[in-house]
């Protein structure tokens, strides 16, 4: 139960006892038994002489007889009953009339509903002061940051696979965590903040905690939009009071996520900048290096956009440590893949370094997701191990999208992407410095009714002009089939994905990477920097580029016109051909299927594994 049903219930509970109390109090709530007289007998004992005295309250009478017994009785409206008691020497009382409220449930009534909106604002400022820290009044301008306990769920450097290099950067801090003195008796300093840059999902969140296990120091974690609110100083005192814990707390680590949304440079945006981001930056910086020193306090950022971020934020004494987290190469792709597989029960057939070249450019979080898709796959087949069919189908399902089987397509649709496809699989095959071809298929998956996919043997660090080239030859493959098959006037809008992606190729090429020879090596990437006869001359060039694509693409299909027909007929009949069937096909060679539909190399070690994103179709290949 959180904390806000405790405290409800806690007064209710309070509430009903105190209700019970009070019903006590009522009149004839706790009375002992008296006797009741009817009227005449009363008289009669009256003119007896034998009631002692007696209290009138309107028509309620009670009172004691001359033998000590209370009674009551009712009387009629009789103006001679209080001579007549008189006379019979009875002591008389009169009470005015009363109610038949206690006068304590009266003003209960009347408080209640104040004492109750008053408790409803004492809880929910209670929980207000613990979001801001749980400290008392003044916790609005405490620091969230959050001790993590490592005694469960610990991560350490075992934890952090393919990201050797940025570990080992980090091996430094822990040292220093473990053994101060062995840095401070030479004279040297350790870095007072470490900054960890890379594309999301490549674990620097992970690589961080994995730096507090491995010292087994306290470690504080907190993000950048936690320092900012809407009231000008509360960021700074936030920042302070961070401090202060670690100081107390210190040897320590802190750890700012997503540093970028309060470490913005200053003086940009609307009105010169935001003073409340800005004063939160300014108490930062001097915190991290100013009159006060934070020995044995270590701050380690993440963020991925570092271009951002203010210079003094950066400069020596202050975040003097940059650790690039990248997208692991194939071999660490292959030891997060173990990582993650420690965890299911695989076949044997299940290969991890077929994977990991299979999937280019995936960072570790895309790794994490793809074992999980193949779990779910198993489970769905009701499998009992992973096998790396699933692996595949995750891979696809990833890269390319679910499939859409569901999706009615008509004949001549489906006759239309048919040789689509193959034109972009009959350039890729055929265009130099291009990359193999893994995979083409006429399967609707995410936005795409088809696609051609293509294997690099080796991560792209860069790219070379004859691969752009042939990137360009093969986006323009779609296009130019469906002229020559179907004619001019007959085109699909299915070339919008390859127009775009060209485009972008082309543009890069002029005007980022100097591979325009009649522009030269200039960067034409500022806008501000380019006037409007150079912006002529870079379309055109970019025109140009393409224009030369397309007619090299054309010459191709029109050389291999059988050829594109044999693929487009097996695309109809299989839907699915692999690179090893493209190219049989080309060759002229026949192709033959198992009995489940599969060609005989799938799912085998060693078999052609998939590649990082699709060619054809509605999308096309990011640069």
């Amino acid at each position: 139960m959180n904390n806000i049903g405790r405290n409800v219930v806690i007064w209710v509970i309070v509430i009903m006892a105190a209700i019970v109390v009070l019903t006590a109090f009522q009149p004839g709530g706790n009375r002992h038994a008296v006797q009741q007289l009817a009227y005449s007998d009363f008289m009669h004992d009256v003119e007896q002489h034998q009631v002692r005295s007696v209290t009138i309250r309107e028509q309620n009478i009670s009172g004691v007889l001359t033998n000590g017994t209370s009674f009551e009785t009712y009387a009629p409206f009789d103006p001679a009953m209080v001579s007549s008691l008189t006379k019979a020497g009875v002591e008389v009382t009169a009470k005015p009339p009363q109610s038949n409220e206690s006068p304590i449930l009266r003003y209960v009534a009347a408080y209640l509903p104040i004492i109750l909106m008053l408790g409803l604002g004492f809880m929910i400022f209670r929980q207000m002061q613990a979001g801001a820290g749980g400290r008392g009044a003044m916790g609005f301008g405490k620091s969230k940051a959050r001790l993590l306990n490592e005694k469960q769920g610990r991560v350490t450097f075992a934890d952090v696979a393919g990201i050797d290099e940025a570990k080992s950067e980090l091996e430094e801090i822990v040292d220093f965590l473990k053994d101060p003195q062995k840095f401070t008796r030479l004279g040297g300093k350790i870095p007072k903040g470490v900054l960890l840059v890379g594309p999301p999902g490549t674990g620097k969140t992970l690589l961080a905690r994995s730096v507090a296990g491995e010292a087994n120091v306290p470690f504080f974690s907190i993000s950048g939009s936690d320092f900012v609110e809407m009231f000008v100083g509360v960021g700074a005192s936030r920042v302070r009071d961070m401090f202060e814990q670690g100081k107390k707390s210190a040897p320590c680590i802190i750890f700012i996520d997503e540093i970028d949304a309060v470490g913005r440079h200053r003086g940009i945006g609307l009105g010169g900048g935001n003073d409340e981001r800005e004063q939160t930056l300014n108490q930062m910086l001097v915190e991290m290096d100013g009159f006060e020193s934070n020995e044995g306090v270590i701050i380690i950022a993440a963020t991925n956009r570092p271009d951002v971020l203010d210079p003094a934020l950066l400069r020596p004494g202050r975040f003097d440590r940059q650790v690039v987290v990248p997208n692991p190469d194939v071999s660490g792709r292959e030891k997060i893949l173990r990582v993650h597989m420690k965890k299911l029960p695989l076949f044997s057939d299940v290969d991890p370094r077929v994977i990991a070249r299979g999937t280019p450019g995936f960072s570790g979080a895309d790794l994490a997701n793809l074992v999980n898709e193949a779990a779910l796959f198993a489970a769905r087949q009701g499998s009992r191990s992973v096998s790396m069919a699933q692996f595949e189908q995750a891979k696809d399902k990833v890269m390319m999208g679910a499939e859409r089987r569901s999706m009615v397509m008509t004949e001549e649709e489906k006759k239309t992407t048919a040789f689509h496809e193959g034109g972009h699989a009959l350039c890729a095959y055929l265009t130099p410095g291009s990359d193999a071809i893994h995979k083409a298929t006429i399967i609707p998956r995410g936005q795409a009714l088809g696609m051609v996919m293509t294997l690099p043997e080796k991560d792209n660090i860069s790219y070379s002009r004859k691969w752009c080239l042939a990137r360009l030859i093969i986006a323009m493959g779609g296009r130019v089939a469906e002229e020559v098959i179907f004619g001019h006037e007959e085109v699909s809008a299915g070339a919008s994905g390859d127009i775009k992606g060209a485009t972008d190729i082309a543009r890069r090429m002029v005007k980022q990477w100097g591979m325009s020879d009649r522009l030269g090596m200039v960067a034409y990437d500022n806008p501000d920097d380019v006037s409007s006869h150079m912006a002529n001359e870079i379309d055109k060039e970019v025109r140009l580029l393409i224009d030369t694509a397309y007619d090299q693409a054309r010459q191709l299909i029109l050389s291999h016109i059988d050829d594109l027909h044999r693929l487009a007929e097996a695309l109809l009949e299989y839907e699915t051909l692999t690179g090893e069937e493209v190219g049989r096909i080309i060759r002229g060679e026949a192709i033959s299927r198992s009995e489940d539909g599969e060609n005989s190399l799938a799912g085998k070690k060693g078999s052609v594994p998939v590649i990082n994103a699709p060619e054809g179709g509605l999308r096309a290949q990011t640069i």
